[in-house]
């Protein structure tokens, strides 16, 4: 099939992407009050991105790149009627209503890294040292990755300090090629936020990282791995790469770089995913990592691979079965409670293994 072709037919199927299609606002203009008996949650989210500031107040940042970290913090209700595994967005025209939609209800922007840094460490300490950094993937506006990681903490239950690193990406189906350049583009801003954590309060520091996110993190950590501490003082603890969205020989180079890690990294794959096929087809019909066949290849590598091909997604594309089933979310959640993660239970994640069998 000639590449035009090719092309035409994944940015038109990717319409139905990782982020969704609602406003890409985070602040609304005017919030309904609700009664705290409709709001299931609130969470305190805390950001660095390497995006920049954006010109309209309502979306706080956009896809452009800065050069240079940001930091924020956000806090986000539930609403009372949420489900596990959704996330209930208000589409355009309707009220900001918190008893009906996640709503972000403050946004406060920190000028320097050392004020981010003595908020982020006083809620770590209060949170019992856990920290869980959650890297978003392609086709993702600020606001959905705000979403996407206030669904997984109140889902889950994880009980630590949540901290998104969000990269810039365009947030258009058309912007796969802009969104892979910044992703490459934020390996060392990615960086540089992990060793803020390693020196912060924290005791141990999850990695949850989505689609093209994980290449982000594979590549940070390889880059780590080079500086002689990989696993950030011994601090790091599981890294979940959910969906990757990895060309299968550079992530057996990357694993190779950084060596076997101490902790089996956990690769969660599904043959059905439909967006890797596609992301498969731009790369030349090559593999890549989320819908990988052959799982003993890349647990060589020390990996722990869970195969999620017979769990149901709530997505057409399959490309989001690590958030968005109840069971599998709910379970993943009650692994990264654990002190020893994933490594301390084989059980669990054999168990998420059958899902659906």
């Amino acid at each position: 099939m000639p590449l035009k072709k090719i092309l035409t037919v994944v940015l038109t199927l990717f319409v139905a992407g990782c982020a969704g299609s609602q406003t890409q606002e985070l602040l609304g203009s005017a919030m309904v009050s609700a009664p705290v008996t409709e709001i299931a949650g609130n969470h305190s989210i805390f950001i660095a991105t390497t995006r920049k500031k954006s010109d309209d107040p309502s979306k706080v940042f956009d896809g452009e790149r800065s050069a240079t970290l940001n930091y924020a913090r956000v806090n986000v209700t539930v609403p009372g009627l949420h489900e596990t595994g959704q996330i209930e967005r208000r589409s355009r025209g309707k009220s900001d209503d918190p008893a009906k939609y996640f709503m972000a209800s403050e946004v406060v922007g920190y000028d320097t890294q050392p004020k981010f840094s003595s908020a982020l460490n006083a809620d770590i300490a209060a949170r019992g040292g856990r920290v869980m950094v959650f890297v978003h993937g392609y086709n993702t506006g600020f606001d959905a990755a705000v979403y996407r990681l206030t669904q997984i903490v109140h889902d889950s239950g994880y009980p630590g300090t949540p901290v998104l690193f969000s990269w810039a990406s365009g947030a258009r189906t058309t912007d796969y090629v802009y969104d892979r350049e910044s992703a490459s583009a934020a390996r060392d801003q990615l960086e540089v936020t992990l060793r803020m954590l390693e020196q912060s309060g924290a005791r141990r520091i999850d990695i949850v990282a989505h689609s093209m996110g994980t290449w982000v993190t594979m590549e940070t950590l390889r880059q780590m791995a080079i500086t002689g501490d990989r696993d950030l003082g011994g601090k790091l603890g599981d890294v979940v790469l959910a969906s990757p969205d990895i060309d299968v020989d550079v992530f057996k180079s990357q694993m190779r770089r950084y060596g076997k890690p101490d902790k089996p990294f956990i690769l969660l794959l599904s043959d059905d995913d439909r967006a890797l096929r596609l992301s498969g087809l731009i790369a030349g019909s090559r593999p890549r990592v989320g819908d990988y066949k052959d799982a003993a290849d890349l647990a060589s590598y020390g990996v722990t691979v869970v195969d999620l091909s017979k769990v149901k997604g709530s997505d057409s594309f399959n490309h989001t079965k690590f958030a968005d089933n109840p069971t599998l979310v709910k379970m993943i959640g009650q692994r990264l409670r654990e002190d020893d993660g994933f490594a301390s239970d084989r059980d669990v994640t054999d168990r998420i293994s059958l899902l659906g069998q």
